[in-house]
């Protein structure tokens, strides 16, 4: 999308206060503690392995890094991954 179309979405969602994630197609991202991550609105795994897991999303990559790494549960949109996260990072 244009850098134009972008900018109008963002006002809108500020000024009607409505969700930026669901307005922009953000990823949004939950932590629990370094333990179990929850991301919505993804668009697929780009690597999978026990110390590391790369998403894709419409923001960019989504690296997690960590020890023991899973995916407990995977649908459309969303993803849960545990294990010991050491980092999560956004390759834009």
């Amino acid at each position: 999308m244009s850098k134009k179309v972008e900018e109008v979405k963002e006002s809108l969602s500020e000024m009607l206060e409505l969700p930026k994630d669901i307005v922009l197609d953000l990823p949004k991202i939950t932590m629990i503690g370094n333990l179990q991550i929850y991301i919505e609105n993804h668009k697929g795994i780009i690597e999978y392995n026990k110390q590391r897991i790369r998403i894709n999303t419409n923001n960019g990559l989504l690296r997690i890094i960590g020890k023991n790494l899973s995916i407990r549960t995977i649908v459309t949109e969303e993803i849960i991954i545990a294990g010991e996260i050491e980092s999560v990072e956004f390759d834009t």
